[in-house]
Protein backbone atom coordinates (compact mmCIF):
# COMPACT_ATOMS: atom_id res chain seq x y z
CA UNK A 1 0.00 0.00 0.00
CA UNK A 2 1.41 3.55 -0.85
CA UNK A 3 2.63 5.56 1.97
CA UNK A 4 0.64 8.28 1.52
CA UNK A 5 -2.62 6.63 1.82
CA UNK A 6 -2.36 5.78 5.40
CA UNK A 7 -3.22 9.14 6.07
CA UNK A 8 -6.76 8.35 5.57
CA UNK A 9 -6.50 4.89 7.31
CA UNK A 10 -7.85 4.93 10.75
CA UNK A 11 -5.51 4.14 13.55
CA UNK A 12 -6.08 2.61 16.49
CA UNK A 13 -5.34 2.79 20.49
CA UNK A 14 -2.01 1.54 19.88
CA UNK A 15 -1.54 4.28 17.10
CA UNK A 16 -1.42 1.56 14.30
CA UNK A 17 -2.93 2.48 10.94
CA UNK A 18 -5.94 -0.11 10.07
CA UNK A 19 -5.99 -1.20 6.12
CA UNK A 20 -9.59 -0.49 6.20
CA UNK A 21 -11.03 1.89 3.20
CA UNK A 22 -14.39 3.58 3.83
CA UNK A 23 -17.09 2.52 6.06
CA UNK A 24 -16.35 -1.50 6.96
CA UNK A 25 -19.51 -3.28 5.72
CA UNK A 26 -18.79 -6.44 7.70
CA UNK A 27 -17.40 -6.13 10.99
CA UNK A 28 -16.23 -9.24 13.78
CA UNK A 29 -15.91 -8.12 17.52
CA UNK A 30 -14.24 -9.99 19.69
CA UNK A 31 -15.26 -7.51 23.13
CA UNK A 32 -18.10 -7.73 24.67
CA UNK A 33 -18.62 -4.08 25.84
CA UNK A 34 -17.55 -2.75 22.27
CA UNK A 35 -20.20 -4.91 20.49
CA UNK A 36 -23.07 -3.56 22.69
CA UNK A 37 -21.52 -0.20 21.90
CA UNK A 38 -21.49 -1.10 18.21
CA UNK A 39 -25.21 -1.58 18.68
CA UNK A 40 -25.96 1.38 20.74
CA UNK A 41 -24.55 3.41 17.67
CA UNK A 42 -26.24 1.47 15.08
CA UNK A 43 -23.68 -0.67 13.82
CA UNK A 44 -25.60 -4.07 14.68
CA UNK A 45 -26.63 -4.77 11.16
CA UNK A 46 -23.00 -4.46 9.54
CA UNK A 47 -21.54 -6.66 12.87
CA UNK A 48 -21.08 -10.44 11.38
CA UNK A 49 -19.56 -12.13 13.80
CA UNK A 50 -19.65 -11.63 17.50
CA UNK A 51 -18.06 -13.77 20.49
CA UNK A 52 -20.00 -16.11 22.64
CA UNK A 53 -19.93 -13.31 25.50
CA UNK A 54 -21.22 -10.92 23.51
CA UNK A 55 -24.92 -11.13 24.96
CA UNK A 56 -25.87 -7.43 25.40
CA UNK A 57 -28.84 -6.50 24.33
CA UNK A 58 -30.35 -9.67 24.02
CA UNK A 59 -30.62 -10.79 20.25
CA UNK A 60 -29.01 -7.95 19.29
CA UNK A 61 -26.54 -9.66 16.72
CA UNK A 62 -29.30 -11.84 15.02
CA UNK A 63 -27.66 -12.29 11.65
CA UNK A 64 -23.74 -12.70 13.67
CA UNK A 65 -22.06 -15.89 13.25
CA UNK A 66 -21.18 -16.68 16.92
CA UNK A 67 -17.06 -17.16 17.30
CA UNK A 68 -16.38 -19.15 20.17
CA UNK A 69 -14.72 -16.87 23.18
CA UNK A 70 -12.66 -13.71 23.72
CA UNK A 71 -9.50 -15.95 25.06
CA UNK A 72 -10.52 -18.47 21.87
CA UNK A 73 -11.95 -17.43 18.67
CA UNK A 74 -12.00 -19.58 15.94
CA UNK A 75 -9.71 -17.32 13.67
CA UNK A 76 -10.51 -19.86 10.75
CA UNK A 77 -14.42 -18.81 11.03
CA UNK A 78 -13.89 -15.37 11.38
CA UNK A 79 -11.52 -15.66 8.57
CA UNK A 80 -14.58 -17.50 6.66
CA UNK A 81 -16.28 -14.40 7.32
CA UNK A 82 -14.57 -12.51 5.22
CA UNK A 83 -14.57 -9.18 7.32
CA UNK A 84 -13.77 -5.83 6.96
CA UNK A 85 -12.86 -4.88 10.18
CA UNK A 86 -12.09 -7.41 13.59
CA UNK A 87 -12.13 -5.29 16.85
CA UNK A 88 -10.13 -6.92 19.92
CA UNK A 89 -9.20 -5.12 23.22
CA UNK A 90 -5.73 -5.64 24.69
CA UNK A 91 -7.46 -7.17 28.17
CA UNK A 92 -9.87 -9.28 26.43
CA UNK A 93 -7.81 -10.39 24.09
CA UNK A 94 -4.46 -12.55 23.71
CA UNK A 95 -1.73 -10.90 21.44
CA UNK A 96 -1.37 -14.59 19.63
CA UNK A 97 -4.68 -14.70 18.60
CA UNK A 98 -4.48 -11.32 17.00
CA UNK A 99 -1.04 -12.12 15.72
CA UNK A 100 -3.29 -15.26 14.18
CA UNK A 101 -6.10 -13.02 13.13
CA UNK A 102 -3.74 -10.70 11.13
CA UNK A 103 -1.42 -13.61 9.53
CA UNK A 104 -4.88 -14.39 7.83
CA UNK A 105 -4.54 -10.91 6.17
CA UNK A 106 -7.25 -8.93 8.27
CA UNK A 107 -7.88 -6.07 9.33
CA UNK A 108 -7.66 -5.79 13.25
CA UNK A 109 -8.32 -3.09 15.06
CA UNK A 110 -6.80 -2.66 18.76
CA UNK A 111 -8.46 -1.16 21.57
CA UNK A 112 -6.72 -0.29 25.17
CA UNK A 113 -7.78 1.79 27.97
CA UNK A 114 -6.55 2.40 31.34
CA UNK A 115 -8.91 5.42 32.83
CA UNK A 116 -11.99 6.98 32.27
CA UNK A 117 -10.56 9.93 29.62
CA UNK A 118 -8.62 6.88 27.85
CA UNK A 119 -12.21 4.72 27.57
CA UNK A 120 -13.93 7.87 26.34
CA UNK A 121 -11.51 8.67 23.64
CA UNK A 122 -10.83 5.39 22.64
CA UNK A 123 -14.85 5.09 22.17
CA UNK A 124 -14.69 8.01 19.77
CA UNK A 125 -11.71 6.51 17.93
CA UNK A 126 -13.89 3.39 17.19
CA UNK A 127 -16.95 5.18 16.01
CA UNK A 128 -14.66 7.10 13.46
CA UNK A 129 -13.12 3.84 12.42
CA UNK A 130 -17.00 2.25 11.96
CA UNK A 131 -18.11 5.43 10.51
CA UNK A 132 -20.30 6.31 13.63
CA UNK A 133 -18.44 9.33 14.57
CA UNK A 134 -22.06 10.83 15.38
CA UNK A 135 -23.24 8.26 18.19
CA UNK A 136 -19.80 7.26 19.29
CA UNK A 137 -18.58 11.36 20.47
CA UNK A 138 -22.01 11.66 22.07
CA UNK A 139 -20.88 8.50 24.16
CA UNK A 140 -17.71 10.31 24.46
CA UNK A 141 -19.03 13.05 25.87
CA UNK A 142 -21.55 11.76 27.88
CA UNK A 143 -19.20 9.63 29.81
CA UNK A 144 -16.48 12.92 30.50
CA UNK A 145 -19.83 15.00 31.52
CA UNK A 146 -20.63 12.19 33.97
CA UNK A 147 -17.33 11.88 35.37
CA UNK A 148 -16.61 15.83 35.65
CA UNK A 149 -20.01 15.89 37.32
CA UNK A 150 -19.34 13.34 39.93
CA UNK A 151 -15.30 13.66 40.79
CA UNK A 152 -14.94 14.14 44.21
CA UNK A 153 -13.58 17.17 45.53
CA UNK A 154 -10.29 17.46 47.37
CA UNK A 155 -10.12 16.57 51.16
CA UNK A 156 -12.91 14.48 53.10
CA UNK A 157 -13.20 10.61 54.27
CA UNK A 158 -12.71 8.42 51.23
CA UNK A 159 -13.96 5.14 52.19
CA UNK A 160 -12.15 1.98 51.42
CA UNK A 161 -13.76 -0.29 48.57
CA UNK A 162 -12.74 -3.77 47.22
CA UNK A 163 -13.46 -5.15 44.42
CA UNK A 164 -12.62 -8.93 43.80
CA UNK A 165 -13.18 -10.33 40.14
CA UNK A 166 -11.69 -13.66 40.71
CA UNK A 167 -11.28 -15.97 43.19
CA UNK A 168 -9.23 -19.39 44.26
CA UNK A 169 -6.70 -17.51 43.76
CA UNK A 170 -8.75 -14.34 44.90
CA UNK A 171 -7.57 -11.33 42.65
CA UNK A 172 -9.39 -7.56 42.88
CA UNK A 173 -8.95 -4.37 40.25
CA UNK A 174 -6.31 -2.61 40.82
CA UNK A 175 -4.92 1.17 39.43
CA UNK A 176 -4.50 1.83 35.91
CA UNK A 177 -7.57 -0.15 34.81
CA UNK A 178 -10.87 1.74 33.96
CA UNK A 179 -12.83 0.38 36.57
CA UNK A 180 -10.38 1.19 39.58
CA UNK A 181 -9.37 4.55 38.42
CA UNK A 182 -12.90 5.49 38.02
CA UNK A 183 -13.32 4.77 41.63
CA UNK A 184 -10.67 6.85 42.62
CA UNK A 185 -11.53 9.62 40.47
CA UNK A 186 -15.12 9.85 42.24
CA UNK A 187 -13.62 9.35 45.74
CA UNK A 188 -12.92 5.77 47.09
CA UNK A 189 -9.34 4.50 48.19
CA UNK A 190 -8.82 1.65 46.03
CA UNK A 191 -7.42 -1.73 47.87
CA UNK A 192 -5.36 -2.87 47.25
CA UNK A 193 -3.57 0.70 46.06
CA UNK A 194 -1.23 -1.11 43.21
CA UNK A 195 -1.61 -1.72 39.44
CA UNK A 196 -4.09 -3.44 37.29
CA UNK A 197 -5.17 -6.69 38.74
CA UNK A 198 -3.53 -8.37 41.38
CA UNK A 199 -3.86 -11.17 43.59
CA UNK A 200 -5.04 -10.40 47.36
CA UNK A 201 -5.55 -11.98 50.58
CA UNK A 202 -8.63 -11.80 52.21
CA UNK A 203 -6.67 -10.23 55.23
CA UNK A 204 -6.25 -6.88 53.52
CA UNK A 205 -9.92 -6.55 53.08
CA UNK A 206 -10.60 -6.40 57.08
CA UNK A 207 -10.61 -3.01 57.27
CA UNK A 208 -12.32 -1.80 53.94
CA UNK A 209 -15.77 -0.09 54.14
CA UNK A 210 -17.38 -2.10 50.90
CA UNK A 211 -16.59 -5.39 49.05
CA UNK A 212 -18.20 -5.36 45.84
CA UNK A 213 -19.17 -8.48 44.64
CA UNK A 214 -19.59 -8.30 40.64
CA UNK A 215 -20.99 -11.14 38.38
CA UNK A 216 -18.47 -10.69 36.18
CA UNK A 217 -15.33 -12.02 34.70
CA UNK A 218 -16.12 -14.25 38.48
CA UNK A 219 -19.75 -14.92 39.05
CA UNK A 220 -19.72 -13.61 42.55
CA UNK A 221 -23.11 -14.66 44.37
CA UNK A 222 -24.65 -15.30 47.57
CA UNK A 223 -22.73 -17.73 48.70
CA UNK A 224 -19.65 -16.03 48.37
CA UNK A 225 -20.83 -12.86 49.58
CA UNK A 226 -22.30 -14.93 52.66
CA UNK A 227 -18.35 -16.06 52.99
CA UNK A 228 -17.13 -12.94 53.53
CA UNK A 229 -19.57 -11.25 55.78
CA UNK A 230 -18.79 -14.48 58.03
CA UNK A 231 -15.20 -13.81 57.74
CA UNK A 232 -15.75 -9.96 59.10
CA UNK A 233 -19.32 -9.38 59.75
CA UNK A 234 -19.09 -5.70 60.14
CA UNK A 235 -17.99 -5.29 56.43
CA UNK A 236 -19.93 -4.83 53.85
CA UNK A 237 -20.82 -6.71 51.24
CA UNK A 238 -22.61 -6.08 47.83
CA UNK A 239 -23.58 -7.68 44.45
CA UNK A 240 -22.89 -6.02 41.68
CA UNK A 241 -24.23 -5.93 38.21
CA UNK A 242 -20.61 -6.94 36.54
CA UNK A 243 -21.48 -5.81 32.98
CA UNK A 244 -22.65 -1.97 34.46
CA UNK A 245 -19.56 -2.02 36.47
CA UNK A 246 -16.88 -3.19 33.84
CA UNK A 247 -18.41 -2.72 30.29
CA UNK A 248 -17.29 0.70 29.65
CA UNK A 249 -19.43 2.41 26.58
CA UNK A 250 -22.72 3.69 26.85
CA UNK A 251 -23.54 2.49 30.05
CA UNK A 252 -20.70 4.10 32.08
CA UNK A 253 -22.39 7.59 32.57
CA UNK A 254 -25.47 6.15 34.60
CA UNK A 255 -22.86 3.55 36.14
CA UNK A 256 -21.11 6.85 37.32
CA UNK A 257 -24.03 8.23 39.29
CA UNK A 258 -24.58 4.94 41.04
CA UNK A 259 -21.03 4.77 42.34
CA UNK A 260 -21.20 8.70 43.11
CA UNK A 261 -24.65 8.63 45.53
CA UNK A 262 -23.00 4.76 47.21
CA UNK A 263 -19.35 7.14 47.52
CA UNK A 264 -21.64 9.84 49.55
CA UNK A 265 -23.29 7.73 51.53
CA UNK A 266 -20.41 5.31 52.70
CA UNK A 267 -18.52 8.59 53.11
CA UNK A 268 -21.28 9.80 55.82
CA UNK A 269 -21.12 6.41 57.38
CA UNK A 270 -17.50 6.35 57.79
CA UNK A 271 -17.22 9.54 59.50
CA UNK A 272 -20.53 9.22 61.65
CA UNK A 273 -18.24 5.78 62.76
CA UNK A 274 -15.15 8.14 63.31
CA UNK A 275 -16.76 10.33 65.26
CA UNK A 276 -18.08 7.07 67.32
CA UNK A 277 -14.54 6.08 67.96
CA UNK A 278 -13.51 9.34 68.84
CA UNK A 279 -16.11 9.75 71.63
CA UNK A 280 -15.49 6.09 72.38
CA UNK A 281 -19.03 4.84 71.57
CA UNK A 282 -18.08 3.21 68.45
CA UNK A 283 -19.21 -0.64 68.08
CA UNK A 284 -20.16 -2.71 65.55
CA UNK A 285 -23.62 -4.46 65.78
Amino acid sequence: MPRQSLVSLPVDDLGQPVRVIGAPQRIVSLVPNLSEALWYWGVAPRVVGVTDYCVSPPDGFPRAARVRGTKNPDVAAIAALEPDLVVVNVDENREIDVERLRVQGLAVYVTAAVDVPSAAASLGRLGRAVHAQGPAHHTADQIMTAISRHRARAGGVLPRIAVPIWRDPWMAIGRDTVVGELLIELGFDLVPDVDRYPKVELEELDDVDLVLLPDEPYEFGQDDRAELLERVPQRAVRLFDGQNLTWWGPRTPSVIRDLADLRRHLARRTARNARRRDAGTFHTS
